[in-house]
């Protein structure tokens, strides 16, 4: 019946195209019908945003996870170096050059050590650059991680990597596979939403939150600042919320007619994004609306509802930066808000922290402190917030980079900049709230801050760690594609779970 149905709905110019592959095509299509997941066709799952209970224990039902785009440097903010320091302007030592890949770097650089002092903050000591003024006062709800690795080098394959999987297109992100798993806890609001600042979006541009091979439904829905939060959201001209309603209605019904004939997943996926864009009409101006919260929580954060930067309008957003830029902060306030509203994943990701140091807005010394100023009260506000919501133990805060940054300069003597190379080998992230035990500091990394020297934490084992708190089975979280089971951890499943880390 499928078979059939499938090939009445081709139209001429396709079976032309696709005529001349012979046997080799049936072979495909067969393969490909077998892939489909079965729930797709199944009746008590035509929402594919519809919440479901996670197969096993969840310690979250929420993730925020906050990336700075260019990777910042951890050697100057989290991983204290007085050796590296002692050895501030020598020549690189051979031994860490022979056979290695920089994407900069050239000859034989010379060492840097961080220019910022280093104190030790909380309870359980953790070690803080001076650069951090608010992040103290909640470091002993933090976990931080000194061990990270990955093997990319470069910012969009290790971009797509860190949240896809792969460091190639194509693969689904992270946000997709949790709502793909969950679904989402508002009907009125997408799965799955994505804020930007800084001025720019990531190098590996949307696909870092993309559904990739998985129903369209569940890949990132990005929302501005300004006019409809979502582009195309708002009636077309001369059509009324009525009218809509009865266009809809009926493009449901020759959907659904087609879903029963055919079963394509995308065709289940079409009503829902219609439905979901319907809905949102009311339900997104609300909750995205910032200037709802009162003064006191704005100050925490602050936020300045319809700020936008005079940065933004800039050919490189970096020169004109200010501290007290609010974009990122409101980005974090709205982050609170979504989750509050029921949205399962929200991302964060803020441009701007590739400091190589050949140019004033790569410079660590003037604009990493910058940079941090935008997100260190916002940051820090995100989690006070969350406790006194009571919604800390059940969001998982995840803030990092895709790699590290190098303990010797990228550039020469003659540069009056001061910067690093990227440095895939060891570089730190945070973690906190939903199932993270806070306060410790997981990993210790070498002298000069090159390798991890204990509990060395792969990008997979991040991925892993990430689902596995919200109840999901990075294992046997599968979606059949291109003959293979993918996963996000990857199709060969290697990654782990620091018990150390969980609560």
């Amino acid at each position: 019946m499928f078979d059939h149905e499938y090939l009445k709905a081709v139209t001429r110019r396709t079976f032309f195209g696709q005529a001349g592959m012979g046997l080799g095509a049936i072979a495909l299509a067969s393969m490909a019908a077998a892939e489909r997941p079965a729930r797709a066709n199944d009746e008590s799952n035509r929402d594919p945003l519809a919440p479901r209970t996670p197969p096993l224990k969840a310690r979250a039902k929420h993730v925020i996870y906050l990336h700075m785009a260019g990777s910042p440097s951890q050697l100057d903010l989290f991983d204290d170096k007085p050796e590296l320091r002692k050895h501030n302007g020598k020549p690189c030592p051979a031994e860490l050059l022979k056979g290695k890949r920089f994407a900069f770097i050239s000859g034989v650089p010379n060492m840097l050590g961080s220019p910022f002092k280093f104190a030790k903050h909380g309870q359980a000591g953790t070690e803080l650059s001076q650069l951090w003024t608010h992040l103290p006062s909640v470091i002993d709800d933090v976990a931080l991680i000194k061990s990270m690795q990955t093997d990319q080098f470069n910012h969009a394959p290790a971009q797509l990597y860190l949240h896809t999987g792969t460091s190639q297109f194509g693969g689904a992100s992270l946000g997709a596979w949790a709502t793909y798993g969950l679904g989402s806890e508002n009907r009125d609001l997408p799965g799955f939403i994505v804020l930007t600042s800084g001025g720019k979006t990531p190098d590996a541009g949307k696909s870092v939150w993309g559904s990739g091979f998985l129903p369209s439904v569940f890949q990132g829905v990005q929302c501005r600042s300004q006019g409809d939060p979502v582009l195309f959201l708002s009636n077309p001209a001369g059509m009324d919320r009525a009218a809509r309603r009865d266009t809809l209605d009926t493009l449901k019904l020759l959907n659904d007619w087609q879903a029963d004939a055919i079963g394509d997943p995308e065709t289940i996926t079409r009503i829902a994004q219609y439905e979901l864009a319907f809905r949102m009409q009311i339900a997104a101006p609300e909750v995205m609306d910032i200037s709802r919260e009162p003064k006191h929580i704005l100050d925490l954060y602050g936020a300045k509802p319809g700020f936008v930067p005079e940065s933004d309008a800039a050919a490189d957003p970096r020169a004109l930066y200010k501290g007290t830029d609010a974009s990122f902060a409101n980005n974090c306030l709205l982050a609170r808000r979504l989750v509050q509203a029921g949205v399962r994943f929200v991302q964060l990701y803020d441009w701007g922290w590739d400091h190589h140091g050949v140019s004033p807005g790569e410079d660590i010394v003037n604009t990493l402190p910058i940079k941090v100023q935008q997100v260190d009260r916002a940051l820090t506000a995100l989690i006070k917030d969350l406790k006194q919501q009571g919604l800390f133990d059940e969001t998982l805060i995840v803030w990092g980079g895709e790699f590290g940054r190098t303990p010797m300069a990228q550039n020469s003597k003659s540069q009056p900049f001061m910067g690093r190379d990227h440095h895939p080998y060891a570089f730190s992230m945070m973690m906190a709230g939903g199932g993270i035990k806070g306060g410790q500091t997981l990993g210790k990394t070498d002298d000069i801050g090159y390798y991890p020297t204990e509990d060395a934490m792969d990008v997979r084992d991040l991925q892993a760690t990430i689902l596995h708190l919200l109840g999901i089975d990075p294992w046997k979280q599968t979606f059949a594609y291109q003959g293979l089971q993918q996963r996000l951890i990857g199709v060969e499943g290697k990654a782990k779970i620091p018990k150390q880390l969980l609560a």
